[in-house]
């Protein structure tokens, strides 16, 4: 587990997970968000998103969370791991919204200046507000990465596929583990 694609729904804790993980494994954390939410979140044109992507991935390990499908091929191409963060739609809604409350009332800056603004308490709008966007997108999130486990065209990847935060903690325990014992392994 070297080049590991973590995903889920907004709000699931997938870069929590991925920058634990990353850690783990002594590689770099990238954020999908942190690159295409420009400032005053401006959306990073679909070109240069692919290619700053590209650069990212060419790397010999990294931790890779989000779920952008124009760069999810790349990524995939490349990527030896799957872990996908399939927390019911209760939990991450509670989740979310609490995160979203945190941030609003701390003004704490997420990417390149962005700020979670108020809106998304108000809006239905899916693209207005990550509250609406999750709660749309979980079952087109579950959908999408239960059949990509299936597909034989990914047989390359190893899908993992964690349903609660329990699951996720094991998962981190055990990388953790197998890193520390290769890591005497070598001396």
């Amino acid at each position: 587990m070297r080049r590991v694609y973590v995903v889920g729904t907004s709000g699931s804790g997938k870069s929590t997970l991925a920058r634990q993980l990353a850690e783990a494994i002594n590689v770099p954390h990238v954020e999908l968000d942190g690159i295409f939410h420009q400032p005053g979140w401006q959306q990073l044109p679909e070109a240069e998103f692919q290619e700053a992507v590209e650069r990212a991935t060419r790397q010999d390990g990294w931790v890779i969370d989000g779920n952008y499908s124009g760069v999810r091929p790349i990524i995939w191409a490349r990527a030896d791991t799957v872990v996908w963060f399939d927390l019911p739609r209760g939990t991450v809604m509670r989740q979310l919204v609490w995160r979203t409350i945190r941030r609003v009332m701390t003004r704490e800056e997420l990417w390149n200046g962005n700020r979670e603004p108020w809106a998304n308490f108000f809006s239905w709008d899916p693209e207005k507000s990550v509250i609406s966007w999750a709660w749309h997108k979980h079952a087109t999130y579950r959908a999408r990465y239960a059949g990509a486990a299936d597909d034989p065209a990914n047989g390359h990847l190893r899908f993992v596929r964690l349903k609660d935060r329990r699951a996720g903690r094991s998962l981190l325990a055990t990388v953790r583990s197998e890193t520390l014992l290769r890591s005497e392994e070598s001396r």
